[in-house]
């Protein structure tokens, strides 16, 4: 699946986030501004629910270019210990799941499952553990 932005993204297997680390105060935000003062770096794919909300109605068309049937999606902020919080799609999770605290990881899916070539987000889902 095709990412919806090629700068969003290394080319590591699985990929990572890229994040723009600023050069003189050491601040790291996502995603990485087109700006010579910001350094990129490879953030972490892993980290903790900071919040969340769940979209429960269609955003405004344009910009919004998901699927004509709308259907909600959960929406979290998820911090990457000492580095930034992230804002991205939640996956993988009943929405009467989700907690504050649990541990995520980054994952991508299809803005619009639906398209006859979908583009891929970032989103996180809950942290999967090896039993």
């Amino acid at each position: 699946m095709q990412p919806i932005c090629d700068t969003l993204l290394t080319d590591d297997d699985p990929p990572r986030l890229i994040g723009g680390r600023d050069r003189a105060t050491g601040r790291t935000v996502f995603p990485c501004p087109d700006d010579p003062r910001f350094e990129q770096v490879a953030l972490s794919r892993s980290g903790t629910l900071w919040s969340y909300t769940v979209q429960r109605f269609r955003p405004k068309s344009p910009p919004y270019a998901g699927p004509a049937a709308f259907q909600p999606w959960a929406l979290g902020y998820v911090e990457l210990p000492g580095e930034t919080i992230v804002e991205a799609r939640l996956a993988e999770v009943a929405f009467d799941a989700i907690t504050i605290g649990m541990p995520m990881e980054l994952t991508m899916v299809a803005l619009d499952p639906d398209a006859t070539q979908p583009v891929g987000i970032p989103a996180f889902r809950p942290a999967r553990t090896d039993a």
